[in-house]
C-alpha cells in the first residue's frame, strides 16, 4: 500500500497528490465512475484523501467535522491501519461530507474499547460539487499513530469504499480474500511502502 511523503506541510484547498484509481467492486462487477485515493504524510500528519465523481448517499445525520457512528450504512470511505507485531488495528470512517468515526480493534472486529472514543486532534474536510462529485480528506496525527499503532515501514494497511447506498457496492484495494465482503481481516493488509511525492505534483 503506498504512502506518499512530503516534505512541505500540506493544506487542504492546495493538495496537489496523484489520486490511486478502484475501478472494481469485491465481487469484481465495475463501476460507473472510479474511485480514488491518496494516502499522504507531511511532518505531522497522515493525510487520508478520497474520491467518487458520482452523488453520496449520506447518513442522515453526517454534517462536516462531526464524529458519528455508523456512517458505514451509508456511502463512505474507509482506511484501516495494522500493527502486525500485536494484532491490533485501526479503522476510520470518512464521509463524503467531513464526518468521520474511528474505532481501535484489538483483533478483527474485535473493539478494544465497546464505547466511542473520539481521537482528539483529527480533523476533516470536504467539498461537494453540484454534480455530485465529492473528495474528502482526514488528517491524523502521526504521534497518535506511532504511540497506539507502532506506525511505520512494518504497518499495513487497506483502503476501502462503501458506494451506491441503500444498494452498496463494496470497494476494496487490497486483495482481502473470497467469500462475502468483510473488510476486517487485517492479516490480508498490505505492507506500507513509503514513496517520495512525485516532483510534478508539488
Amino acid at each position: 500500500m503506498t504512502i506518499f511523503t512530503s516534505n512541505d506541510p500540506l493544506q487542504w484547498g492546495e493538495l496537489d497528490v496523484p489520486l490511486l484509481g478502484l475501478t472494481k467492486d469485491w465481487h469484481g462487477g465495475s463501476l460507473d465512475a472510479a474511485a480514488g485515493f491518496a494516502l499522504v504524510t507531511d511532518e505531522r500528519r497522515l493525510w487520508f484523501i478520497a474520491h467518487h465523481r458520482q452523488t453520496a448517499d449520506l447518513h442522515p445525520q453526517a454534517r462536516p467535522g462531526i464524529f458519528l457512528p455508523e456512517l458505514w450504512r451509508h456511502d463512505v470511505a474507509e482506511l484501516f491501519l495494522a500493527d502486525p507485531a500485536s494484532g491490533r488495528y485501526f479503522e476510520f470512517n470518512l464521509a463524503p461530507n467531513g464526518a468521520w468515526w474511528s474505532c481501535e480493534f484489538t483483533a478483527p472486529r474485535l473493539r478494544a474499547e465497546e464505547i466511542d472514543i473520539v481521537m482528539p486532534e483529527i480533523a476533516t474536510f470536504a467539498d461537494m460539487a453540484p454534480d455530485g462529485a465529492w473528495i474528502a480528506a482526514m488528517a491524523i496525527p502521526l504521534d497518535l499513530l506511532r504511540a497506539r499503532l507502532d506506525f511505520g515501514p512494518q504497518t499495513r494497511a487497506n483502503v476501502t469504499f462503501i458506494l451506491d447506498s441503500p444498494g452498496q457496492k463494496f470497494v476494496t484495494a487490497a486483495d482481502l480474500g473470497a467469500g462475502e465482503p468483510d473488510f476486517h481481516r487485517p492479516g490480508n493488509f498490505p505492507q506500507v511502502v513509503f514513496v517520495p511525492l512525485p516532483q510534478s505534483t508539488r
